[in-house]
């Protein structure tokens, strides 16, 4: 079948909420991106530039730590933001890779999810 094949609509008193709950979430998300930006210590003015070898390993591995986690978050807001849209324009609960219904399962899980768990399987 194809990507057309397939229609749900969802009630607003089921997509409200959702979208409430999608809403706070990025609001989280980068709210824990600004404090893991603030902690980086290649942030810190203050910080020395004639460093020992301790100090200096010290500050790379607190740098790719901060900016691995900023990465993950950022992901995770377009995910999110993601869902947001398609509930917007009418195709939550739709696989965007195959067109399918995703799991009401899933979707309870993992709201933001946008891609069916056997699309997902295949991605991997």
């Amino acid at each position: 079948m194809n990507k057309n094949n397939y229609k749900i609509v969802f009630p607003a008193k089921f997509l409200v909420p959702i979208g409430h709950f999608l809403e706070n979430e990025i609001k989280k998300l980068k709210k824990t991106q600004v404090s893991l930006e603030g902690g980086d210590p290649f942030t810190d003015t203050d910080r020395a530039s004639q460093n020992s070898l301790e100090e200096d390993v010290d500050e790379q591995v607190g740098h790719l730590h901060s900016e691995v986690k900023v990465k993950f978050l950022v992901r995770q807001i377009v995910q999110v933001r993601k869902a947001l849209a398609r509930i917007k324009v009418g195709k939550y609960g739709l696989c965007e890779s195959c067109g399918k219904i995703i799991d009401t399962d899933r979707l309870a899980v993992k709201p933001d999810a946008t891609i069916c768990v056997e699309c997902e399987k295949n991605k991997e």
